[in-house]
């Protein structure tokens, strides 16, 4: 039994006229949703390319005993999150002069910090399914995976080089357009946040003067 419009038995060539009106509404339909939805895709990914999520890592130090302390993203909405982490026991090693940049002391990790797994779930639960782009990639990659391994966790997003959205001439000028944005934004409080928003902006700023040029 075919039922359709409504729960009325349609038979024979009522069915077969019925099929062909649905069908050419829909070719109809097609044609004037389409376009509209192809061109809100392309300028939904333009705004996502030219304002992705960023996200900045902080760590103890370099090397193959280094750790993450801190952890904050920007998104292209605006959205930003930063988190202290609290150290695991056998994160012990500590460089000075990393200290002088990030200015974050391990005492304060002790006392603000955030348990591993805590932090784990929280850029998972913002962060899920989506891409998000790095200017320290290789590091924050290796810092990022240790964070999730000792949470005994898989991150639930993508971490992609910053790089990878610039094209030669564009990565030429990053440095130089990076330390205007910086300069027009003032003293900034040394947050992992405030620095994926800093690269936001001037992946930003680059665009818009390209399309200006």
């Amino acid at each position: 039994m075919n039922l359709d419009n409504g729960g009325v038995n349609l038979h024979g060539r009522e069915c077969y006229t019925a099929q062909i009106s649905r069908s050419k509404t829909n070719q109809l339909l097609t044609h004037l949703i389409a376009p509209a939805y192809d061109a809100g895709m392309r300028d939904q990914l333009t705004e996502e390319l030219d304002s992705p999520a960023v996200l900045d890592v902080e760590a103890s130090g370099f090397g193959r005993h280094s750790y993450p302390i801190e952890v904050g993203f920007v998104l292209p909405n605006g959205h930003s999150f930063c988190s202290l982490i609290f150290p695991e026991p056998e994160w012990t090693h500590w460089d000075p002069k990393a200290e002088t940049i990030h200015h974050i002391s391990r005492d304060l990790l002790l006392q603000r910090g955030r348990p591993v797994v805590e932090v784990a779930r929280l850029l998972n639960a913002q962060l899920m399914g989506q891409t998000v782009y790095s200017d320290g990639w290789a590091n924050d990659y290796s810092w990022l995976g240790a964070l999730f391994d000792v949470a005994g966790m898989s991150p639930g997003f993508k971490l992609e080089n910053l790089r990878a959205l610039l094209r030669e001439d564009e990565a030429d000028h990053w440095h130089e357009v990076k330390a205007t944005v910086a300069s027009e934004r003032g003293p900034q409080r040394h947050r992992a946040s405030a620095d994926a928003r800093l690269l936001q902006l001037t992946l930003q700023r680059i665009r818009v003067s390209n399309k200006s040029s």
